[in-house]
């Protein structure tokens, strides 16, 4: 008796176009055509959150220094973030998405999964639903999207860059083999420059070499991620479209004026950050289990440092205390700071909510049992 196999599935990834620049350009006809740059002021040691194609051909990248941008661009405009502003429009297109399918899985603000293997409009073509998807953001906020399609979601991501800005590409399941193989490794998602680099290194220029290396070579050199290159490379991802809007973490973190490299002051500052860090916590009633430290050197290299409970944590003392105990575990004695922040996540699933829990309230400064939480089980 033969199996019935699982239908192809159809997958769209939707990346909009320099997505806050975009916003701006829109808002403000004057500044079409012209390098926009949004961002962190030179001043504050900011650094880019999105440019517009006009200053990206300046050598202007999101994550730059905003100083640096600056010296390339020196015309270039240059605007703050208005968060608020980009979390309505980007909710504007998020409800566009619902409106072709029930599963989208957002990945940031300004991209997200679709899977449209069974849609709202009937669809058998994933291509033309995703064309006249980007046609619809276009002709209600004014702003272009760039979309990839294919039978899974690393595909999808990956043409989804292919064609930007305003672009649609397509690998249909045939292609699928071909295209891996003759894609450059530094194409690939989920290989950044420093690991194209060691692949390069090997000899390992294209997904065709990629693909000679068996799993234990890959896993030897690249632990889990090893495995992760051995799948994506034969065109293997069954990792489905998960439908959240779920926040998965709280954080707060600071670029100082200038690099730091008293720990005194650094622990001084994560306390801080840490009772903001409750602050909002308590606000959404929330609690983690796992506290993240973020430390990044005068040189931009940027380390975390982690630590993970039993029990659930929104106590700002509590916060404060493990993060700097996560200090002591970096080289901030040794190497000046430019950048510091804590975050707070793993939290409760829907099970454990369901479980009766003891509860704890910040009985302000004198009440420091961190060891406590909140949520933890009897």
């Amino acid at each position: 008796m033969g199996t019935v196999s699982e239908p192809v599935r159809k997958i769209i990834h939707v990346d909009m176009d320099a997505f806050f620049a975009s916003i701006e350009q829109r808002d403000r006809p004057e500044l079409r055509g012209k390098p926009v740059i949004v961002g962190g002021s030179a001043e504050r040691r900011g650094v880019v959150s999105t440019c517009s194609y006009e200053a990206r051909a300046f050598g202007v990248h999101s994550a730059m220094p905003t100083a640096r941008a600056l010296r390339l661009c020196p015309q270039g405009i240059f605007l703050d973030v208005d968060m608020r502003k980009y979390q309505a429009v980007s909710a504007e297109i998020r409800a566009i998405f619902h409106e072709y399918t029930d599963l989208v899985e957002p990945m940031s603000i300004d991209e997200a999964f679709l899977d449209v293997t069974e849609n709202r409009r009937g669809f058998t073509s994933a291509t033309r639903l995703a064309r006249e998807l980007l046609r619809e953001i276009f002709r209600r906020t004014g702003l272009t999207a760039s979309a990839g399609v294919s039978c899974n979601k690393f595909l999808a991501k990956v043409a989804s860059g292919l064609r930007k800005p305003a672009g649609l590409s397509v690998i249909p399941p045939e292609q699928v083999e071909s295209f891996l193989e003759a894609l450059p490794i530094e194409k690939f998602y989920g290989i950044g420059r420093v690991t194209a680099s060691r692949l390069r290194r090997m000899n390992i220029r294209t997904g065709r070499d990629l693909k000679q290396l068996d799993l234990a070579i890959l896993t030897a050199n690249f632990g889990k991620s090893g495995a992760f290159y051995y799948q994506i490379v034969r065109g293997i991802d069954d990792r489905p479209v998960e439908i959240t809007d779920e926040r998965k973490s709280v954080g707060r973190e600071t670029t100082f004026a200038e690099d730091v490299s008293d720990p005194r002051r650094l622990r001084i500052v994560l306390r801080s950050l840490a009772r903001k860090v409750a602050s909002r916590l308590i606000r959404h009633h929330l609690a983690g289990r796992t506290v993240t430290l973020k430390v990044r050197y005068d040189d931009f290299q940027t380390v975390t440092r982690a630590a993970s409970f039993h029990h659930f944590l929104n106590n700002g003392e509590a916060i404060g205390e493990i993060a700097v105990g996560l200090l002591a575990r970096t080289e901030v004695a040794r190497r000046p700071v430019r950048l510091i922040g804590v975050t707070v996540s793993n939290f409760p699933t829907e099970e454990e909510l369901s479980r009766p829990v003891q509860l704890e309230f910040d009985f302000g400064p004198g009440y420091d049992d961190w060891s406590s939480g909140i949520g933890e089980h009897a």
